[in-house]
């Protein structure tokens, strides 16, 4: 698998959310679960839906409650999306754990997963980028503006394609050693959090 079809499922998944544009509106998916296309899917959803919140929070007029109410909402879905990314990089990990590293191997920067997850909300920067950009009640030069946006995060989609499909490459050919880590966030802990702690004493 290549990232010419990551991207395709997260334009699928994108398009598929805009169709009623709710953040409250089910996930649904037409993968087999827990196949890496469907653990694809689910993080473009989990990704769009959390665009859609970080949106709604800026609104100034916002009502305190509903503030905080959104903003537990895009926390859950920080760990949902951590919680992915990790469910993806063990699959990479499986897939490539049985390949001999040679002598003069290196680590990536980061796990293949983090690098997809950063194509993903890639893809979401340039379906709204796009929608500016095409924007009928916006005047030429905000549309201008928009296009020379749109066309470098394209130029950007293209290169870190090319980066990660050149990193399974590498991967296979054991050029590149595979690992991986959990990110082992604390906030969400009531064992590490000492608040979370103390407020359950």
């Amino acid at each position: 698998m290549t990232t010419k079809t990551f991207n395709d499922i997260f334009e699928q998944t994108i398009a598929e959310y805009h169709i009623k544009d709710d953040v409250n509106q089910e996930f649904k998916s037409n993968y087999k679960e827990n196949s890496l296309e469907y653990l694809l899917n689910k993080k473009n959803w989990i990704d769009t839906v959390q665009w859609h919140l970080e949106d709604i929070i800026r609104e100034p007029s916002i009502n305190p409650e509903k503030a905080l109410e959104i903003k537990r909402r895009i926390d859950k879905s920080n760990q949902d999306r951590t919680d992915l990314v990790e469910l993806i990089d063990d699959y990479f990990f499986e897939q490539f754990n049985n390949v001999k590293p040679l002598p003069d191997s290196f680590i990536n920067t980061e796990t293949p997963a983090w690098a997809v997850d950063r194509l993903s909300i890639l893809n979401l920067k340039i379906y709204h980028m796009r929608q500016e950009a095409e924007r009928k009640d916006a005047d030429a030069n905000h549309r201008e503006k928009c296009s020379f946006k749109l066309n470098i995060l394209l130029q950007q989609r293209e290169d870190l394609s090319l980066a990660i499909n050149q990193l399974f490459d590498m991967l296979k050919s054991g050029k590149a050693v595979i690992k991986t880590y959990k990110q082992m966030k604390m906030y969400n802990d009531p064992n590490l959090n000492p608040v979370l702690r103390k407020s359950q004493k």
